[in-house]
């Protein structure tokens, strides 16, 4: 694997050890909305979970899954990108994942913390579909072969179904959506002239 992939890995599961040894963890760096109280000790929003966020789990299945997604989408679009671009554009995504997290909470008027690698493992699957549209991706559910850019675009849709339908509660949907988002608009920023493409 390439190393900025490698790393994210390794921290996503080294933190989730700790979270087992300390499960207090997730209240101070999960991200909880904009305005939540902090009567309680460490509840509330701080400017740091719009990162830390993205290194909590809250189960075995939820890491296994984002990092599966992480190493197999993840390698080749950091071989695309090149260590720096890429660092760059998957962090991008993790804060666009946040940043429409806390508006949609907003909107919703919800009070529950937010945790998971999913936001920046969507700004993924769109680098994916846009460097490798034709490479085949097999569903799990059922076991279908088809090509990246089909399997990342229907995914999104089901995202936003689920979101707007609220059909799947206790899943950041908008937060997945956003940053795919991000993504997208970190790709035609750069794609806008070729200084702006960082080495």
């Amino acid at each position: 694997m390439p190393p900025v992939t490698t790393a994210l890995i390794v921290a996503n599961i080294a933190i989730f050890l700790l979270q087992s040894i300390l499960p207090g963890l997730i209240v101070p760096f999960a991200l909880w909305p904009l305005g939540t109280s902090q009567a309680m000790a460490g509840v509330g929003f701080y400017p740091w979970q719009l990162v830390t966020y993205a290194f909590l789990h809250g189960g075995l299945l939820h890491l296994g899954f984002n990092m599966f997604a992480l190493y197999m989408f993840g390698s080749p679009v950091e071989q695309v990108f090149g260590t720096r671009r890429y660092l760059i554009y998957y962090f991008v995504s993790v804060l666009s994942a946040a940043f429409t997290q806390l508006a949609f909470a907003a909107f919703t008027g919800g009070i529950y913390p937010t945790i998971g690698a999913s936001g920046g493992v969507f700004g993924l699957l769109l680098a994916y579909a846009k460097f490798f549209p034709h490479n085949r991706v097999m569903l799990l559910f059922p076991p279908i072969p088809m090509p990246a850019r089909v399997f990342v675009f229907g995914y999104a849709a089901v995202e936003l179904f689920l979101g707007v339908t609220g059909t799947q509660e206790g899943v950041a949907h908008f937060a997945h959506l956003g940053g795919m988002v991000g993504g997208y608009l970190l790709l035609r920023y750069w794609r806008s002239g070729p200084r702006r493409y960082p080495r």
